[in-house]
């Protein structure tokens, strides 16, 4: 393996750590830094670019995604990661294609926006997972995320590795010339994050009104993907554990809540085919005195099944539900049955989940709540959609006892910690197992449970009408990188096939007329 080839999966391995539960969030440009160094070191054809691209893709996603796997083996997972991986080749091939271009680091960062706006959608609806910006929650770019949402986050960090990776070759230089552009592009991303700081809403800001919520944590009898086996024991347990709560604010040890989240799956027993189901369901809203969002998986008349959240009243039971529609392709459904059956015997254990259609916002207690159900919060239009529609606290119902004891909690707890400061509001993450918690407007954890044990999160949180920059503009920013990433790339082609075809009229070096000394390369920046 070349040296080359070595430092495009390290780089991939320093993306990797940069990502929770690790607080390494300055690992991410450096991991970059190190793999636009390589790239551009020494002049590469693209293919060789797109090939330590995928490298360092490999280093990157097969150490993140292995929750993937974790009880249906090392295929999908692998496979994932192999497909993943091939968007950041793409960026590789880019890199090679821009080093030529003045201020270069800008439009290698827009090439990286532009790879990333394509891996969350397509094959399938995309997969966001592993966007720069979700390693972000605790660092120093993460106040971009309230001017021009994720994106903007993770054009930041890339442009400041790209940027690193410039001063780097520039330093090395004899004679030293070209500082101007690296020295501006690296430190452009964090003094636009210190200005965009103050823009970061708080809990206590702007007289802020408040509402009391729970999140209930219930549980699961066992991990893995059998867990749904014991349906009845799931919603028993997410019952009994709001009944207990209920007995903690009547003995004043905590304050009653005025709505109640319970996770995805709480109930995959149709409450509103199952009396049984729907008498539990409101004898434990009628104990806690308070409307709850339950996750429940409903059967339709067509024998598919919808993912949805129900506000659920003791007095009139059921009322506004959200159903899911950014569902998971390989879990929720399966795309192409037939032909994957044929490579994995747990693929007929995919859903028939079908999406549903509404703008992701249900009313409780009077109060708007925006919800994102598990895998839709790594979507940047779930939540924006909410908002839009006048959500005033968001929600983040989910299930995650079928990854087991993996990273994948964690980082999908990121996910919402970064979606809270992009629209200023509050978070609700109740989970199965965990981790469920209360996130502040400013990504902070005002509170969490542990792990694959029975809690109830009881806490007073901001709600707000009014709207961030990044709500407001919505896709905006993210189409204007991709656009300057597209334009870039046209320039680049112009200009090569202007020095071949240029080249081509010269004559050869040494014959008459020909300029001493051979080509000059201008040194790209």
């Amino acid at each position: 393996m070349t040296v080359r080839a070595v430092l495009s999966v390290a780089a991939g391995l320093l993306l990797f750590a940069s990502f929770p539960p690790r607080p390494l969030w300055f690992l991410a440009p450096v991991g970059l830094a190190l793999l636009i160094g390589a790239l551009t070191a020494v002049p590469l054809q693209r293919r060789a670019g797109f090939g330590y691209g995928y490298l360092a893709g490999l280093g990157f996603f097969v150490p993140l995604l292995p929750w993937i796997g974790v009880y249906v083996g090392p295929l999908p997972w692998l496979a994932l990661a192999a497909a993943e991986a091939v968007f950041v080749g793409l960026f590789g091939a880019l890199v090679v294609h821009l080093r030529a271009l003045p201020a270069a680091p800008l439009w290698i960062a827009a090439a990286w926006s532009l790879t990333e706006w394509l891996r969350s959608s397509v094959p399938f609806g995309g997969f966001p997972w592993g966007r720069l910006a979700f390693g972000q929650p605790d660092g120093l770019f993460v106040s971009l995320v309230v001017v021009g949402g994720a994106p903007l986050v993770s054009f930041a960090v890339a442009l400041t590795g790209a940027g690193a990776a410039a001063l780097v070759r520039a330093a090395r230089r004899r004679p030293r010339r070209g500082w101007a552009v690296p020295v501006a592009v690296t430190v452009l991303g964090p003094l636009l994050a210190a200005a965009a700081w103050p823009l970061v809403r708080t809990g206590t800001d702007d007289g802020a009104t408040t509402v009391t919520v729970a999140a209930i944590q219930g549980s699961v009898p066992r991990l893995g993907l059998e867990f749904n086996a014991q349906r009845k024991a799931v919603l028993d347990n997410h019952v009994a554990r709001t009944f207990e709560l209920a007995a903690e604010v009547d003995a004043g040890r905590v304050p009653r809540p005025q709505v109640v989240i319970w996770p995805e799956n709480a109930s995959d027993i149709d409450p509103l085919r199952n009396a049984d189901a729907a008498r539990d369901i409101s004898a434990a809203a009628a104990a806690i005195d308070a409307p709850i969002l339950v996750g429940a998986v409903l059967v339709n008349g067509d024998g598919t099944t919808s993912n949805s959240v129900i506000v659920w009243d003791a007095e009139s039971g059921p009322g506004e539900q959200h159903d899911k529609k950014i569902i998971q392709p390989f879990g929720e459904y399966l795309p192409w049955r037939s032909f994957f059956r044929l490579f994995s015997e747990y693929a007929d254990r995919a859903g028939f989940f079908v999406p549903g259609d509404g703008d992701g916002t249900v009313t409780a207690a009077g109060i708007p709540i925006g919800v994102a159900t598990c895998y839709e919060v790594a979507f940047d239009r779930a939540l924006r959609e909410s908002v839009d529609a006048g959500a005033q606290l968001l929600a983040v119902p989910t299930n995650n006892a079928t990854f087991g004891d993996t990273e994948m909690t964690y980082q999908q707890l990121a996910m919402s910690r970064l979606r809270a400061v992009e629209h200023g509001r509050a978070v609700v993450v109740a989970a199965t197992s965990g981790v469920s918690a209360i996130v502040e407007p400013d990504g902070r954890v005002q509170q969490s449970t542990p792990l694959f044990v029975p809690a109830a999160l009881v806490a007073q949180v901001p709600v707000r009408t009014d709207v961030t920059l990044a709500s407001r503009l919505g896709v905006a920013p993210e189409l204007v990188l991709c656009a300057a990433a597209v334009a870039a790339a046209g320039l680049a082609l112009v200009r090569e096939r202007r020095e071949k075809a240029g080249a081509a009229a010269r004559p050869p070096a040494g014959a008459a007329g020909a300029p001493a000394g051979g080509r000059f390369d201008k040194e790209d920046l």
